[in-house]
């Protein structure tokens, strides 16, 4: 049995009270912390690793796979104007940060 041991126990219902916590809605699907997406670069690795999962399956006949690999191309340009917002946001702070530090010293 796997909760014989309590430590595995105390771990398992340790995660599943966080997940009942973090998701609230019918509609979120629970997912394990080491699987959640935190950037838009996460999304557009995520994103590539679908697009090649598409792309070698062999069941899947053209149509689907071109209308599952636009959809796919659709999301992922939508992460790449994320991310390079993301960039430029940042940029912009640290070009701030560092202005205000030099006009301290002036």
């Amino acid at each position: 049995m796997p909760f014989r041991d309590p430590e595995k126990r105390r771990e398992y219902h340790r995660e599943y009270s966080r997940l009942r916590r973090v998701c609230q809605t019918p509609g979120q699907t629970p997912l394990p912390s080491e699987f959640r997406l935190q950037t838009a670069r996460d999304v557009i690795t995520l994103l590539a690793e679908q697009v090649e999962a598409v792309r070698r399956d062999t069941e899947a006949g053209t149509l689907e796979k071109a209308r599952c690999i636009g959809y796919l191309a659709a999301v992922a340009l939508k992460a790449v104007e994320a991310a390079n917002l993301e960039a430029r946001i940042e940029a912009l702070e640290r070009a701030i940060q560092e202005k205000g530090s030099v006009a301290r010293w002036a």
